[in-house]
């Protein structure tokens, strides 16, 4: 009986699995043909029109008259269908929550935030849970299919524990489970992950199967894709570079470590270095008091010769680590996020120099850098993990059980 059950569920679960084949397909190369999905996926024909007539069922997919170029009776293909399934996607920052409802497409309807008055796991579950609420309220005749969450910090999306976060007073919670009334599948994950994950689906780096993301605030953290697939680590934490030593004998970070990177290319270390150069007395269009990240990085494109020297410096420490990652990963692409791209100009070509001093030529010779396309859409992070997790049929699987 045992055996049998076995069988079973695995039939089901291959079903399932190729069904997220196909859809994912569909989804990333749409609108294509019944007939160029049984030759992308080795699968048989029969097997796609199964697949395709339960995809059309559920609303997920819908047919498409292609023009036919001979003249013929036009072919028919396929298309995801986005707009009609909603779902709530918050992103935990260090004094706010911001949620939206999203659709498929990544299209935002409506995004709101609060001020986090408490940091305790009390704190945050009671405005998350009222924020999330609020959303789902606001679109009474819509279906929402799931919640993500993305945040900071050391984040298990498998069991949606949180190990880590370097705003609040959460380690140990578990928020998938706090999250359950809700009766929807629940996706936590890293920010910065997650907004390489967009890129790829939306932003500057579709079609690219290798590239890393550069994020940088008030810490640096980096998500890289390889072979078209997010770097996980099991129960590990991947990307943390802002953690990387460049100097033993520097400033000691949060972590407790000396000299880490964040403590020379954050937000607010080019602030303190800026700051002391100009209480210095260097000469420079800034002014030591109401100093932000952007009149900085104004400034650099300007020529003012106190914020190029600041850039120059960045640009060496941050180079350092990024001519690593190059040679380990040798992607295709380089994407910055955060205030200081408005320096791009400037830093871009310092930052190619530098790397360029330490990579193999192959590895850096056809390497491009590029602004991240989502610099301020602070929730499209959870729209990358609804999309992989259908993709990953998991909630593909959802969707089809609950209609």
């Amino acid at each position: 009986m045992t055996q049998h059950k076995d069988r079973v569920t695995n039939h089901e679960q291959l079903k399932l699995v190729n069904a997220a084949r196909v859809y994912q397909l569909i989804d990333l190369y749409g609108p294509v043909s019944r007939v160029s999905i049984a030759q992308q996926t080795a699968l048989a024909p029969a097997s796609v029109t199964n697949i395709t007539r339960q995809l059309l069922d559920h609303n997920l997919i819908s047919e498409v008259a292609q023009q036919a170029s001979t003249g013929g009776r036009p072919a028919i293909s396929l298309t995801t269908r986005q707009t009609g399934f909603y779902f709530v996607s918050c992103r935990l920052g260090r004094d706010v929550i911001q949620c939206a409802a999203m659709d498929l497409s990544g299209q935002t309807h409506f995004e709101q935030q609060t001020r986090l008055e408490e940091h305790d796991k009390q704190g945050i579950v009671h405005t998350l849970l009222d924020q999330i609420q609020q959303i789902t309220n606001r679109f009474p005749q819509q279906r929402f299919v799931a919640i993500a969450v993305t945040m900071a910090g050391l984040v298990d999306p498998a069991s949606g524990i949180i190990h880590y976060s370097p705003n609040h007073s959460i380690s140990g919670l578990k928020l998938s489970e706090v999250l359950k009334d809700f009766s929807l599948p629940v996706y936590i994950g890293n920010d910065i992950r997650a907004r390489a994950l967009s890129e790829f689906y939306l932003g500057s780096a579709q079609q690219c199967d290798d590239f890393i993301l550069v994020s940088i605030h008030n810490g640096v953290g980096a998500g890289i894709i390889s072979d078209g697939q997010l770097l996980l680590g099991k129960h590990r934490p991947v990307g943390e570079i802002g953690h990387v030593q460049i100097d033993p004998f520097g400033k000691q970070c949060h972590c407790g470590s000396f000299g880490c990177l964040e403590t020379v290319v954050s937000n607010p270390a080019i602030i303190e270095q800026t700051r002391e150069l100009l209480e210095r007395g260097h000469p420079s269009c800034l002014t030591a008091q109401n100093l932000t990240i952007e009149s900085i990085c104004h400034a650099a494109t300007q020529g003012d010769a106190v914020a190029n020297h600041v850039m120059e410096q960045a640009a060496k420490y941050l180079g350092q680590v990024l001519g690593m990652l190059v040679n380990v990963f040798n992607p295709e692409k380089i994407l910055l996020s955060g205030e200081i791209a408005q320096s791009s100009p400037v830093l871009f070509p310092l930052l190619m120099q530098q790397i360029k001093r330490q990579t193999l030529p192959s590895f850096s010779g056809n390497l491009t850098l590029d602004r991240a396309t989502f610099q301020h859409q602070d929730t499209i992070g959870g729209y990358a993990l609804i999309k992989r997790a259908l993709h990953d049929s998991d909630l593909l699987r959802h969707i089809m059980q609950n209609q």
